[in-house]
């Protein structure tokens, strides 16, 4: 897929370079706050370059869990 198929299909928005968890991924990711901080629940969209590698990491919660993942575009392979 490329950027432009992929900017149709990608319904939430690339979002800002996602610097500050550069370190988890081989190549870019962009995050796309869908909440505010006044939210109880953080939710954003991820969007990652072809090719992007998901460094091995854990999503640390206080409660309930840590990350839910919901593909909307492309694919990964696992």
């Amino acid at each position: 897929m490329n950027k432009e198929e992929l900017d149709l299909k990608n319904i939430f928005g690339l979002g800002k370079f996602n610097e500050k968890y550069a370190e988890y991924f081989t190549s870019n990711s962009y995050l796309n706050p869908l909440t505010d901080s006044s939210c109880p629940i953080f939710m954003a969209n991820v969007s990652f370059e072809p090719g992007c590698i998901n460094n091995w990491h854990i999503h640390h919660a206080k409660t309930g869990g840590g990350q839910i993942l919901i593909c909307t575009a492309g694919f990964g392979i696992h």
